[in-house]
This record gives structure tokens, C-alpha cells and sequence, in this order.
């Protein structure tokens, strides 16, 4: 599974297992569609340089999360595995009513002649 997450903080490790040898762990707060904190705060292993404050793509599956760092044996549950780049939603656009004479077509991209 893959969902939004902000990165919240590092975390040190004075012993790290061997195939964990030079990656980064990060703390990242699970996001809803909204952006609002939800769920527990997730230890993961950061493949992309991600810093604190930064939306980013987590992977919350072993296997998988292991895959997409390059380290399929290594015992992983969490990846950081993109950074999100701000952006703003866009509001859906509402056509105008079919017999508006500045409705547009099924593709929206001519406009109707209007009928006589």
C-alpha cells in the first residue's frame, strides 16, 4: 500500500542491521486526501533524500518496501519512496447547461453552434 505522508523527524541508530548499512531513517506522519494527520507515526527508510516537512510516497508493505529500495532481504515494513511536490487542487468544472449557447461539446474543445 502506498499513501501520502509528512516527514516529522530522524532517527539515530547506534546499531543498525547489516543490510540497513548507510540507509537513513526517518519518522513519517501518515496524511488523509486532506492533508490532516492520520493514523500512527511510521519508522521508514528513506531511498530519496527527503527532509523534514516534506510530503512524500510512503510504501507500508515489507516486501514491497524493500523491493523499492534495492534491498528485497532486508527487514524493512516502511520506504519512503518519492517526494510530493506542492500543489493547489483544482476545483472541478461544471459545464453549462446543454441549451446554453456557450456549451460545448462531449470533448469540450469546440463550442456548439446555437440552434435557430
Amino acid at each position: 500500500m502506498v499513501r501520502l505522508a509528512r516527514v516529522v523527524g530522524s532517527v539515530v541508530a547506534t546499531r543498525k542491521q547489516p543490510s540497513l548499512t548507510g540507509a537513513r531513517l526517518l519518522l513519517a506522519q501518515p496524511l488523509d486526501a486532506g492533508g490532516v494527520p492520520a493514523g500512527d507515526t511510521q519508522l521508514a527508510v528513506d531511498a530519496v533524500g527527503a527532509g523534514p516537512g516534506e510530503t512524500v510516497l510512503l510504501v507500508l508493505e515489507g516486501r514491497a518496501a524493500g523491493a523499492a529500495l534495492g534491498r528485497p532481504g532486508a527487514p524493512v515494513d516502511a520506504a519512503i519512496v518519492g517526494i510530493v511536490d506542492p500543489c493547489d487542487p483544482v476545483a472541478p468544472r461544471n459545464p453549462p447547461p446543454p441549451d446554453d449557447p456557450r456549451a460545448v461539446d462531449d470533448r469540450w474543445t469546440r463550442r456548439r453552434q446555437p440552434s435557430s
